[in-house]
């Protein structure tokens, strides 16, 4: 093809900031490369154009990245998987353009690595070039994968020993090569045709881009990420009509709905249209293990919400689409189901360290006997014929093929056809998305001899294809869905799961006391916005490689500054509560218990000791109090459920201090406690060396044990459970630095 350079730009046309690094150098990179480009004004008008923008290469899951602007316009992402940027018919004629990236180096393995961009240049499209040369790498795949006794392999590799002899490639290539191609093609086309039926299996082709929202990188570079990738999903589509694309994770969409309004414009277009399927049921692809009850079903509620507001039911798709997650709860079908949503899938169970799961398609029962359709994909990573699942399939005929073989339930058929099948494809993790190679592949498979027929579809399509066809055949799986792997994520990064936990009890107490004051209290006004934003944060740091751990450093000093700001928003909202409750109830104290069951907690009372005796004024009884650093604990007995305690200071005596309950004034003494009950003896380490039961007349321990030893162990990981601050890439061994703090 014809070809022109770009002007490469000089030292004043790149700038970059570099991103702080700790205790040893680890580069982060923005960047911005600025420069101008003409077509030709002798290019032929009809031939498709495109940029040739090959970026350097930084590591395997964090490499660099940019957004491409013409114009000043964003239009697609280059990076060392998308090279080549499709260009507006607008760039024609002679024209002077202004071309610009945007980008992100990634984190670069070593410190001292130079990052080079390869010869930047303009391109003219051949579309009979590009077709041959699809055709040819599905039909060579495929005749690589099948079977030396297979007469499709033979007919294959006869159809391009006749379709190359044909085709002119003497070096130079020139107009021979181009006169030649016509009729290498049409041997090849029919070569393929001949070569033997397709298999009688369906396989739904959805493309992809999973985008962790922090993992190598922070929020403020997923936000980029998803822009970077979401434009490149447009510009496939305008290519080819027939493509469909998923995406989960609203929290993605609502970046994209801030950052870059008209991108989010044309998604809801095409998800109108049906081509772009929004995806995943929550509001982040949330851990499924650590996260409280309560916050679990809040993912439901606000990513339902979202799509709903912004795409319309129609639009809504009924998978819960977790992929990467590091294990299920076996309470997740009843909220599954409770969410309105159908049907499950993920591969993670697949990495186990040990034990396969028996079924890929299969009913999940929960623990209330709720049941939903659950898919794990068995498209497995490039070069692996069986085992481990991806979600980020090359769509290459090797994986195609090979999520046949690796399919565990072949036996399966309704309707005398196998089970359909789904393939999830595009470059991931750190998002990407499918490449025109990748579609192309998708095309070409449709009906192809030996190979799977091939259907570019949504998520949704083959749920609903596996229900109808082989539903009643389908085997159930009661009980968790627990990973052998990832076992670290239980135990990394305590103080993150701490403020995880602290601010989901936060945010029930905030809502009750919200809820109590707009139902007892005239005029008071709702927090909704402010308790929303909050719930938001929270979920957001609920992601499964946020709250189990799995990050870097980076993503935890940000997740703390969340935190701070949801304890803000929920502290401010429930104390205002407070505050209108306590005004309208009246009294001098006001004691709730915003939990569903009676409890008889002691309730701590900042300040100084009342001066009368509180008392309850329904039943006049008084409240013990007992004096404590900085205020006093009292004892107003049982709190109902959900229930406000007024108490009032009584005129007359000063009010008495209660007495320990009878036995349990306890004594201390350097080395030992004691109380009525017991004796507890310790050394100076603060091991306890003898408990005696006073009632009993025994001692509890044996004769020379320790108790209350404090025991350390070193956490050697297998792969990825103990990352902390800064990670480095090297040899294929992950090595990880431990934090400052």
């Amino acid at each position: 093809s014809a070809r022109a350079r770009v002007h490469r730009p000089g030292a004043r046309g790149a700038r970059h900031r570099r991103c702080a690094a700790r205790r040893r150098p680890l580069p982060r990179l923005d960047f911005i490369l600025r420069t101008t480009a003409t077509v030709p004004a002798d290019w032929p008008p009809d031939a498709p154009l495109a940029l040739f923008l090959p970026l350097g290469e930084a590591g395997d899951f964090s490499h660099p990245e940019a957004l491409v602007y013409l114009d000043s316009v964003p239009h697609a992402a280059c990076d060392r998987n998308h090279e080549e940027i499709p260009l507006p018919a607008a760039w024609r004629a002679g024209q002077t353009h202004r071309l610009a990236l945007h980008g992100w180096t990634g984190l670069v393995d070593n410190p001292g690595q130079q990052l080079l961009m390869r010869p930047c240049e303009i391109v003219q499209l051949d579309p009979l070039v590009r077709a041959f040369i699809a055709l040819a790498r599905v039909a060579l795949g495929t005749a690589a994968v099948l079977g030396p006794d297979d007469p499709s392999r033979g007919q294959l590799l006869t159809a391009l020993d006749t379709a190359f002899q044909l085709l002119d490639t003497r070096e130079p290539l020139g107009e021979n090569f181009y006169a030649s191609l016509p009729n290498a093609y049409a041997a090849l086309v029919a070569g393929a045709a001949s070569a033997g039926p397709a298999l009688d299996v369906t396989l739904f082709a959805a493309g992809h881009a999973h985008i962790d929202v922090a993992w190598l990188w922070t929020l403020g570079q997923t936000r980029r990420k998803a822009g970077r990738t979401f434009h490149t999903v447009l510009r496939l589509m305008e290519q080819f009509p027939d493509y469909h694309f998923s995406q989960s994770q609203p929290q993605l969409y609502e970046y994209v709905r801030q950052d870059y309004p008209e991108l989010f414009a044309a998604i809801q277009a095409r998800a109108a249209e049906g081509r772009w399927e929004v995806l995943g049921g929550m509001w982040v692809e949330a851990d499924c293990n650590l996260t409280g009850a309560e916050p679990l079903a809040r993912q439901f509620v606000l990513g339902r919400a979202f799509f709903r507001e912004h795409f319309g039911p129609q639009a809504e798709s009924p998978v819960l689409w977790l992929p990467d997650v590091f294990g299920y709860a076996w309470n997740l079908p009843q909220l599954i189901k409770q969410a309105g949503l159908d049907y499950f899938f993920t591969i993670k169970i697949g990495w186990s360290q040990y034990n396969r799961l028996p079924y890929d398609s299969f009913w999940w029962q929960g623990l209330d006997g709720t049941r939903v359709l659950t898919h794990f994909g068995a498209t497995p990573e490039i070069g692996q014929a069986h085992g481990v699942g991806t979600y980020n399939a090359a769509a290459t005929p090797g994986q195609v093929h090979a999520t046949w073989t690796n399919f565990q339930q072949k036996e399966l058929s309704g309707a005398a056809r196998p089970a359909p099948l789904l393939m999830s494809y595009g470059y991931g993790d750190g998002g990407g998305g499918p490449t025109r190679e990748m579609v192309e592949n998708v095309r070409a498979l449709a009906n192809f001899p030996g190979q799977p027929r091939v259907r570019p579809a949504k998520v949704g399509d083959f749920f609903k294809a596996l229900d109808a066809q082989s539903g009643p055949l389908l085997p159930v799986w009661n009980g968790e869905l627990y990973l052998e792997l990832h076992r670290g994520t239980y135990t990394t990064q305590g103080r993150n799961k701490r403020a995880n936990r602290e601010t989901e009890f936060l945010m029930h107490d905030a809502e009750f006391a919200a809820s109590l004051a707009a139902w007892l209290v005239p005029g008071y006004e709702y927090p909704a916005a402010a308790l929303l934003a909050a719930w938001r944060l929270l979920c957001l740091n609920q992601f499964h490689d946020i709250v189990p751990g799995s990050s870097i450093g980076p993503v935890y000093a940000e997740s703390q500054q969340q935190y701070a700001e949801i304890r803000r928003l929920a502290g401010a909202a429930r104390d205002a509560a407070l505050e209108a409750v306590a005004a309208q109830a009246g009294g001098d104290v006001l004691l709730i218990n915003p939990t569903s069951f009676s409890r008889r907690d002691l309730a701590f009372l900042p300040g100084p000791l009342p001066t009368a005796p509180l008392r309850r004024p329904s039943d006049g009884a008084a409240v013990a109090v007992q004096p404590a650093d900085g205020g006093a604990w009292l004892d107003a007995g049982i709190l109902p459920p959900y229930s406000v305690t007024v108490l009032e200071v009584a005129p007359g005596d000063p009010s008495p201090v209660s007495p320990a309950p009878d036995g349990l004034d306890a004594s201390a003494a350097p080395g030992r406690l004691e109380n009525a009950y017991l004796r507890v003896d310790f050394n100076p380490a603060g091991d306890i060396t003898r408990i005696y039961d006073k009632e009993a007349a025994r001692d509890v321990l044996p004769a020379g044990a320790l108790a209350n030893q404090f025991q350390a162990f070193e956490d050697r990981p297998l792969n990825w459970d103990a990352w902390d601050v800064d990670i480095f890439y090297d040899d294929k061994r992950w090595l990880a630095e431990p934090a400052e703090d």
